[in-house]
């Protein structure tokens, strides 16, 4: 087994896990990043004149002990326990979120929150089966509750109405939550997360958490330091390069077409390899060629764009959470990060504050295609009309563009994901998907981990004892109804739980 090559495409959470692991274990391992400068893929860490800035937020917290303990073992030292604060901007009010009853009371008024519980009373008594994100929120939290804290930032994230986002992707990221429950959990004391090696905390919703732990110079520092780990156990990380073709040979093994960033091309032969890359992407780039349904269902794939413009303000953070979530139609951004209330040490000088901008968009539309300028005067502008900073506040600005940010979940997403599975299952052996979009999965840097740690198990045994597609959304492997394995998190059996 320790002749085995193994290749590995993309240096985000999924394929650098999958690298520390194989090279841990002696394996020969290649990995080829296409960013020349950055690991860790959406969950790297920026930099602008001496300020830190990360791509969305990444709390760590995982239900998964292995997880939180792997995260512990590349950086041990420099992990920070982050108290949670992030509410929802609407209306003119901030609400706090998870939700403060008092409050939404207090905000709403005492007629407009007897409607809204008359609302999701109402909800209760349909037994209809939710099919689309929309009917999915209402069964939940009533009509009411819907349209005030759901419907808005949603149709922003996602580009399109929530009748036409899939029913999974609010089982999956809203996934044990309800109105009850965030009522409960209003009226309770806040206590502070577990601690990693409290258990798995199963019952935890992670909607709910209210404790984290963060990198103190952001995501990417974590990452930086397993891309380390791995060249120290022998492996070899190519900064800069391209995969422009995955062909299967004759022999067994994958011959990999490589294009640097001098323009020069090479090829690199491999036992087996590893897709972090997004799927679609992946099958198009495969030669022998799939199936003609696979290759139209991997078309059909339809990921949302990101970009995030952060604004440096020559006075200290003027409010205390971590992220606003932005629900008015009127204002273009979609979430605020103050990155000083992630780690003090994001910011270059104390005395400043850095917010994240975050616009959700597709590389088609006027935004993404503005300049540099013109979105920072934006940002600028709404930072400004949500009474969050003053005239002159704002002395700086950078954007960064996030392309194929999040594999989207419309009402065709599971058929064509089956499709090429199958295919890939069926053609591709020595072939492993793992991943948000190797996989186009929507999920968090710790199931984009999970998978990856499955994908090496299988591999170190030689068969496949795991089916990675199973991993759900809390980073907990499903099987049957029962735990993976020894080191595996037991997860409820229901449907919305699990893969494709």
């Amino acid at each position: 087994m320790t002749s085995t090559t193994i290749g590995i495409i993309g240096a985000g959470p999924a394929g650098l896990t999958a690298a520390y692991l194989l090279s841990e274990a002696g394996l020969d391992v290649e990995a080829w990043e296409a960013d020349p400068t950055y690991v860790g893929g959406i969950s790297r860490t920026e930099i602008y004149n001496g300020f830190r800035f990360d791509i969305g937020g990444h709390r760590f917290f995982s239900k998964s002990k292995e997880v939180e303990n792997l995260w512990s073992e590349i950086l041990p030292n420099d992990m920070l326990e982050r108290r949670r604060l992030s509410r929802i901007y609407y209306r003119g009010k901030f609400y706090s979120y998870p939700l403060d009853i008092f409050e939404v009371v207090s905000n709403l008024g005492k007629r407009q929150s007897l409607l809204s519980v008359v609302s999701y009373l109402k909800a209760k008594l349909n037994t209809n089966k939710p099919d689309n994100l929309e009917d999915w929120v209402t069964s939940k939290f009533g009509g009411r509750l819907y349209q005030m804290f759901f419907k808005s930032y949603t149709e922003k994230v996602w580009g399109m109405p929530c009748r036409d986002i899939s029913a999974d992707w609010a089982a999956q990221r809203i996934k044990g939550l309800s109105l009850t429950k965030a009522a409960s959990a209003a009226l309770r004391p806040a206590r502070r997360s577990a601690k990693p090696d409290e258990g798995e905390r199963s019952d935890v919703i992670k909607t709910l958490i209210t404790s984290f732990r963060y990198p103190r110079h952001g995501p990417g520092m974590l990452w930086e330091a397993a891309a380390a780990k791995v060249r120290e156990h022998g492996g070899r990380l190519h900064m800069g390069t391209r995969v422009c073709c995955v062909e299967r040979t004759s022999e067994g093994p994958w011959r990999v077409t490589l294009k640097t960033a001098d323009g020069a091309e090479r090829q690199h032969v491999v036992d087996q390899l590893i897709s972090s890359a997004p799927l679609g992407w992946l099958v198009s780039h495969l030669q022998p060629s799939l199936p003609a349904v696979a290759l139209d269902a991997a078309r059909a794939l339809r990921y949302r764009d990101f970009l995030t413009v952060a604004l440096i303000l020559k006075t200290p953070s003027g409010f205390p959470d971590n992220w606003l979530y932005i629900h008015d139609p009127q204002l273009k951004v979609g979430r605020i990060q103050n990155f000083g209330n992630w780690s003090p040490e994001m910011l270059a000088d104390p005395r400043q504050a850095c917010y994240g901008m975050e616009y959700f968009c597709d590389r088609s539309d006027l935004l993404w295609n503005s300049t540099d300028a013109a979105l920072i005067q934006l940002a600028t502008r709404e930072l400004l009309s949500l009474g969050l900073a003053q005239e002159g506040d704002v002395i700086d600005g950078t954007v960064v563009r996030q392309p194929k940010a999040y594999p989207v979940y419309d009402d065709a997403y599971t058929e064509r994901r089956s499709t090429i599975r199958a295919a890939l299952s069926e053609h591709c052996s020595g072939l492993h998907v793992v991943g948000r979009n190797g996989m186009h999965q929507y999920n968090n840097q710790d199931h984009s981990m999970m998978t990856a740690m499955l994908t090496v198990r299988n591999i170190l045994a030689g068969k496949q004892l795991y089916d990675v597609w199973q991993v759900n959304q809390d980073a907990e492997y499903i099987e049957a109804g029962t735990p993976g394995g020894s080191n595996a998190s037991p997860a409820d059996p229901s449907p919305a739980n699990g893969g494709a």
